[in-house]
């Protein structure tokens, strides 16, 4: 076994020498684990080799042209805080004929932000200044900050 052993492994360094093989030594020794260390260390110095020739000189940095634009939300980007006094800003998020507040996907806001618009459109009609089934008629010709018909992100309705 120790021949076999050392015929294996001869020509490996893998830190332990063959006089301490002997068989009263309390720990086993076990070669396969030291060659395994030994190649994993050898793949990390060859993947770092790697990484530090792909960052040449002689490489140009192109952006990605298929990455997508980030959206921003619209009340993040003006730094528009919504408020349930607000009644013509907050009707922008209802429903004209259902008055359903529109969801994420249609009014592209961020969680933080819808959440904050949900909230104040329903302190707003508790307290009686907007309609709970329809939209105020005269808000209906405002400028739209998203378009109901064409979402942001796909659904399946």
């Amino acid at each position: 076994m120790f021949g076999s052993t050392y015929k294996l492994l001869k020509g490996f360094n893998i830190g332990v020498s063959i006089r301490y093989m002997g068989r009263f030594r309390r720990e086993r020794f076990n070669p396969w684990t030291n060659l395994n260390k030994m190649l994993n260390q050898q793949k990390k110095k060859a993947i770092q080799e790697d990484v530090l020739g792909l960052k040449s000189e002689h490489l140009v940095n192109i952006p990605n042209p298929y990455q997508k634009e980030k959206r921003v939300c619209i009340l993040c980007k003006m730094n528009i805080v919504p408020d349930y006094k607000n009644t013509r800003m907050l009707s922008q998020f209802i429903s004209r004929f259902t008055g359903r507040i529109y969801g994420r996907h249609i009014t592209g806001l961020c969680r933080h932000k819808q959440e904050h618009v949900e909230k104040e459109i329903k302190k707003s009609r508790e307290a009686g200044l907007m309609p709970f089934y329809f939209r105020k008629p005269e808000f209906s010709h405002d400028p739209k900050l998203f378009d109901p018909d064409n979402p942001f992100r796909p659904h399946s309705y």
